[in-house]
């Protein structure tokens, strides 16, 4: 699959086939966070382990990414998205994904970077592609407390949905409104990865449905049944090499990467 460019590679780094792993779990959401918590999945704290798995000099055979991740922001999947597919185009670097536990939603749309290969295990949850936004209402609660909400605006649309005051139909179709623009940003992003590997009709597969990985093979949500190691050893062949970036140790936020033969 990467026989040019391995060949290149082996007049710098030996004749092994090398691999470059990357790991994308957790909630997708702004901010980098710090101390020895869970850390936000978002562009800002991926950015330079990305940069470092596409590294020019090094030119790995390929680059595998696992996705573990529920969802979360649709711009910060967006933007992690685009970085892979705008860092694979420059380099020439093949990207092949693969689902863990749960590649749904801003999960799913991650995995959808791996144009050359995507992958999860049986039991994996894969899908789930829509949005969805939700709420309170306390309109009620304040009248039992006896509260008035006093509210003050420039703009007639600056308080739609204000949670202590009534909907309004025209409060609901700009929320519906928003909704479904974001939700035909994610079919585009399906649609081009998938295409005609998509078994699925458009109302079922862009449902927000979730399938485990066997039946996202039988969708064509993905395309096999695999793992990183095995899959690679047999696109590569046993003597590959793995080199690691992020998600395996944490120090106030920053990955470390380590380098692994076996």
């Amino acid at each position: 699959m990467a026989s040019k460019l391995s060949a290149w590679n082996r007049l710098f780094r030996g004749s092994k086939p090398l691999v470059h792993t990357l790991r994308l779990q957790g909630m997708i959401q702004a901010g980098r966070g710090g101390g020895f918590g869970p850390q936000p999945l978002s562009l800002e704290a991926v950015e330079r382990e990305l940069a470092r798995a596409f590294d020019k000099r090094v030119l790995p055979d390929a680059v595998a990414i696992t996705v573990n991740s529920p969802g979360g922001s649709p711009v910060q999947s967006d933007l992690i998205y685009t970085r892979i597919r705008t860092l694979a185009k420059e380099t020439g670097i093949p990207v092949m994904t693969f689902a863990e536990d749960v590649a749904a939603s801003g999960g799913y749309y991650l995995l959808c970077a791996g144009k050359d290969g995507i992958y999860a295990r049986d039991t994996s949850i894969v899908g789930s592609i829509g949005v969805v936004s939700g709420g309170f209402g306390f309109v009620d609660a304040l009248k039992r407390l006896g509260v008035e909400r006093r509210v003050y605006t420039s703009g007639k649309s600056k308080s739609q949905l204000d949670p202590f005051l009534p909907e309004k139909d025209e409060d609901l179709a700009l929320r519906q409104r928003l909704l479904n623009d974001i939700h035909s940003s994610f079919k585009g992003v399906v649609m081009e990865s998938r295409g005609a590997k998509l078994k699925l009709g458009e109302e079922r597969a862009f449902s927000g449905e979730v399938f485990t990985g066997r039946e996202a093979v039988e969708h064509g949500l993905i395309d096999a049944v695999g793992e990183v190691r095995g899959v690679m050893r047999e696109k590569f062949g046993e003597k590959v090499r793995f080199r690691n970036f992020g998600g395996r140790r944490m120090l106030f936020g920053a990955p470390f990467s380590s380098d692994a033969n076996a």
